[in-house]
Formats: C-alpha cells, sequence, structure tokens
C-alpha cells in the first residue's frame, strides 16, 4: 500500500500528476485518473486521523461580517468529508447564468447541460442520482404531510444527504492499492515553485514543509490543486518565484469574490391548523438517505425582482427545541455510530425528523461535532435536562406517535453575490511554517439582503394565501444583519471564466497564463447559488479528470 508519510520518506521520481488536496475534490479527481497507468501522488497536509500540528494550520484572519471557523476547513486524510452531513443538490438554471443585475457577474462559461452528465457520474461517490431532485423522491413524504402549497412565484427545492455520510478518505482509501497511486501524509504545501520561458509559465514542484520543519519537493508534469476553497487562493498568492503577486494573478483576481452561504434563524410562521405531518419540509430519513425540501423563488420570479437564489428551511418548534441536554445527547448518540445505524436499519418507514440537531447542521454549528467533547460536562447537561429529553425520547423513538406542531421556525441561506471587495489576501501574521496566514473580508452586500427580505414578503404572500398561516419577519428593519453564520461553504477566489481579466481559471479549469496547473473545488465556481456545493464539485472533478486523460493522450501522440 503506497501511504508514505513524508517525514519518514522522502519522494523520489518525476510523477505525471501531482494532486495537492485529498478531500472530495482531490480524492475524486484521483479515482478517476487511477486507471490511467500515469504515475499520480496524492499530497496531504495531516494525517489519517485529525492531529494538533494539522488543526493549527487552519487558522484563519477575520476582517469582515461573516467570521470562518476553523472548523469549517479541515486538513486530513477525507478533507472536509470527515465532518460533513454530506447534504447535496445540484446547481440551478438560474444558478449559471448571466444575471445581468448582478454587478459583476459573467455567469459560468458552463450550462447545467454540460454538468448534467457528471451529476449522474457523481453516484458512485455517495450522491443519489441526479433525476432523485425533481421532487420524485420526496413525493412519497410530501404525499404524507398535512398540507402542500403550489404557487407561480415559489417552488420547492431538494436536498437529499446520504445517511451515514460519505467519507472519502475511508470509501476510497483502496485508490492507494494501486502500483501508480501514491499519497504522502504530514505534507503541507507552502507553495509552488515555477519557471518562465518566452510565452508560458510551468509549475515545475510542490514545495513542502514536513511538521518537523524539513523541507520536501514534488515535481510532475501536471499540478492540481484541490485544497479547499480559501486555501487555493492562498497557495497561489503565496507562490511568487515567477510573479511578486502570486502565480496567475497578472490581473489581480486571484482571492476576489469569495462567497458563502450565510445562515441563521429568522422568521416564525404560525400556522392556522396545527400540524401532526409534514415530513417533506420538516425532513425525514428513509433507506440510508435523509432529506427535505427548502422554499426558494421561482426562476422568473428571481429575474423579474432582480434579486439571488437564497432558500428557506422549515424548523418545527418543540417543546424541547433549543434544549441543550437534546444537543448533548445526539451528539453522544452519534459518536456511538454502530447503534446509530443499527437503529436506523430497523426503520423500514419514512423516519421524522424530530430535531434539527438530527441533520447535524445545528450540532456542527453550536457544538462541533466531530470535535472531542466534554463527557462529564454533557452527561451533567443531560442530566440537568430530563423533562425535555424524556419527551423527546418517547416521540423519537415512538416515531409514528402524532405530535402537534403550531408554530415553525425559518431557518435561512443566502447566495452572495460575487463582489470583488470580497476577498483573501495575506495577512501579517505567520503560521507554524512561517506562511502568511489567509486573511478574509467577506460580507453581506445590499443585494444578499435585499433578495432574502424579498423571499420572506412573497413567501408571507402565498401562506397567507393558501390559508396556511402567518408570517412574523422584520427582516427588513433589523440591525446588525442576523443572518451571519459561515455554512462552511467556501466559494469564489479562483473564478471560472473566459477572460483572464475577470477570472482565474478557463472552462477547463486550468490557470489562466500557467501551462500546467489547474485548480479544482468550491473556489472555481463564478456564482454560488443556494446549493451545498460538494456534488457539484465532484461533478467538476469528473470532468477535469477526462479533459485530462484526453490531455495525456495529447502530448504522447
Amino acid at each position: 500500500m503506497a501511504l508514505k508519510d513524508i517525514t519518514k520518506e522522502t519522494p523520489s521520481g518525476h510523477y505525471d500528476i501531482c494532486i495537492i488536496g485529498s478531500g472530495p475534490a482531490g480524492l475524486t479527481l484521483a479515482n478517476e485518473l487511477a486507471s490511467s497507468g500515469k504515475r499520480i501522488a496524492v499530497i496531504e497536509s495531516g494525517e489519517v486521523g485529525k492531529t494538533p500540528y494539522a488543526d493549527a494550520l487552519r487558522e484563519v484572519k477575520n476582517t469582515g461580517e461573516i467570521f470562518i471557523r476553523p472548523s469549517s476547513r479541515e486538513r486530513v486524510l477525507g478533507g472536509a468529508s470527515t465532518t460533513w452531513s454530506s447534504l447535496s443538490a445540484p446547481l440551478d438554471q438560474i444558478d449559471l447564468e448571466n444575471r445581468p443585475y448582478l454587478s459583476h457577474s459573467t455567469g459560468w462559461p458552463l450550462t447545467l447541460s454540460d454538468l448534467k452528465p457528471y451529476y449522474r457520474r457523481a453516484t458512485r461517490y455517495g450522491f443519489p442520482s441526479l433525476e432523485s431532485f425533481d421532487g420524485s423522491w420526496l413525493a412519497e413524504a410530501r404525499d404524507a404531510g398535512d398540507f402542500a402549497f403550489s404557487s407561480s412565484r415559489i417552488l420547492e427545492k431538494t436536498f437529499i444527504a446520504k445517511d451515514p455520510p460519505w467519507n472519502f478518505g475511508q470509501k476510497l482509501h483502496s485508490i492507494f492499492n494501486a502500483h501508480n497511486v501514491d499519497l504522502y501524509l504530514n505534507a503541507t504545501v507552502t507553495s509552488l515553485s515555477s519557471k518562465k520561458d518566452t510565452q508560458q509559465t510551468y509549475v515545475t514542484s510542490a514545495d513542502i514543509r514536513t511538521p518537523n520543519n524539513d523541507a520536501r519537493k514534488i515535481s510532475a508534469k501536471m499540478f492540481v490543486l484541490a485544497t479547499g476553497g480559501l486555501e487555493n487562493a492562498r497557495l497561489l498568492l503565496l507562490s511568487r518565484n515567477t510573479n511578486p503577486h502570486g502565480l496567475g494573478n497578472n490581473h489581480d483576481q486571484v482571492g476576489r469574490y469569495l462567497m458563502n452561504h450565510p445562515k441563521g434563524n429568522f422568521g416564525i410562521i404560525k400556522l392556522t391548523k396545527p400540524v401532526k405531518n409534514l415530513p417533506h419540509l420538516f425532513g425525514y430519513l428513509r433507506d440510508g438517505w435523509s432529506g427535505y425540501a427548502g422554499i426558494r423563488l421561482q426562476d422568473d420570479s428571481e429575474r423579474s425582482l432582480k434579486v439571488l437564489n437564497s432558500y428557506l428551511r422549515f424548523e418545527p418548534i418543540f417543546s424541547w427545541t433549543d434544549s441543550q441536554g437534546i444537543t448533548a445527547l445526539i451528539i453522544i448518540v452519534k459518536k456511538a455510530k454502530r447503534f446509530l445505524n443499527w437503529w436506523k436499519q430497523k426503520q423500514k418507514n419514512i423516519v421524522q425528523l424530530r430535531d434539527w440537531n438530527e441533520t447535524g447542521d445545528e450540532v456542527n454549528e453550536k457544538r462541533g461535532f466531530n470535535q472531542k467533547i466534554n463527557w462529564l460536562s454533557s452527561v451533567w447537561t443531560i442530566i440537568t435536562d430530563m423533562p425535555a429529553i424524556f419527551s423527546y425520547i418517547y416521540y423519537r423513538l415512538n416515531n409514528k406517535k402524532e405530535l402537534l406542531v403550531k408554530t415553525v421556525r425559518l431557518r435561512n441561506f443566502m447566495e452572495m453575490e460575487p463582489i470583488p471587495e470580497n476577498r483573501l489576501t495575506l495577512s501579517d501574521k505567520l503560521d507554524a511554517n512561517g506562511n502568511a496566514l489567509p486573511s478574509v473580508a467577506l460580507n453581506t452586500s445590499t443585494l444578499d439582503r435585499r433578495s432574502l427580505i424579498e423571499l420572506h414578503r412573497l413567501f408571507g404572500e402565498e401562506i397567507e394565501k393558501n390559508k396556511i398561516g402567518t408570517l412574523e419577519s422584520d427582516l427588513e428593519k433589523v440591525r446588525p444583519w442576523p443572518i451571519n453564520a459561515e455554512a462552511s461553504h467556501h466559494l469564489g477566489g479562483t473564478r471560472m471564466g473566459i477572460d483572464p481579466l475577470t477570472s482565474v481559471v478557463n472552462s477547463d479549469l486550468r490557470v489562466h497564463g500557467v501551462e500546467n496547473l489547474y485548480i479544482c473545488g468550491g473556489s472555481v465556481f463564478p456564482t454560488s447559488g443556494c446549493a451545498n456545493p460538494t456534488y457539484t464539485i465532484c461533478a467538476l472533478a469528473i470532468r477535469l479528470a477526462d479533459f485530462i486523460k484526453k490531455e495525456i493522450q495529447t502530448l504522447e501522440t
């Protein structure tokens, strides 16, 4: 098995392809290329498990409204897939269009039709079929609900997650059994060395530091950055031997147009009639998948109002909602994976969610589910909150027991406008390797905020018209802006486009002006839409692998 600790084994020879990063993007790409027979190196800053050294390298300096949490970036085999909930959805048609009302949008150089074949191929990486997102997967749950509403202005967007989540490092571990694929652990790439001839720039090696502060190099014919939405841009800015402003940064585009999906609770629905069942909007589990429908504006409504593609998620209010004891209990249950998976396999029908902590979203944000927990503190929190615990357990284990819901809280997810002022630069603070930390300035724009306000307004009108309830929301009056928690979706910074004056990579993900360097990950997104991005990231990785195979064949003939 070609798993190599770079602190103990110095790389030798010349690779055909060097993939930097072992998260969903890097491992999808490596898996797709493994059968090519070419010699491939995958470089990972961390180890198979988390380490204090690698965790310390996640630090970010925040200077804007949206704060990046260190736990949203992982340096470990499998990358962010070791902590995610695996929630997925494809981009919407409008996300890829050139929307003239965006101040700096040229749209994607790809269409949704271009992406669909790769979405379909992504099913081998733990994603549902593309056809599942047309609403058919939710049909049974929708029919079981107490109400459904239709509107010419609003539609439902399906989100589906593999349960348990797909860990790329575990699922694709066998890649490194191949004789031609090596994985280097404890190998932090600090910069890319390059050379310049009369017409073009070429990357020659990845410069590496070990936890012992030893220097290493890996050389290759072709390089792919797959280090995450922020680190891709940072590495380009740190690579300055042929350009003092950073590799591929001839036009000051690297690090610009950062985006995220700011999220948070705001808005209350008072239901006209208490609801007993609403699994497709409240969320449910079935046959190893979980999912729900979010609420967004129809494309035509977005175009006419000139707004972005945000969405709302229903969070039913139970007697135990926001209980710290429930949060602690769910964290402990999720740590006991064998028991949890056994219980889920025993469920033959639709299992309705009884708390949003069950999805992983709340747990990760408030308590850090994948971090170490204080067991004594958690058990004490459970003991002091026993009334809520008993009530939750009773309805959790009696899934068919009716539970009336009178009030629903809205969970908001925003699309952010790509603007150049939202950017990553290098700070004056250094990491353990002596490199400048990334400094992130990320702020919501007037259009970002207006888009969500308009969604609240139209949604409130529609539920009143359909006699479902009334929406209590004064979002347009609240200061400071309350939807400001980052979603761990680091997008933009090396955006894709045709014009080097406004983008960093072309439609084939090759860096403008650098002959043998490609970037794969959320950093290439020109716009973000409202969908969780990993599904699209893996689709782009499959597409890039196809392109690299063709490039190799061309070079050999």
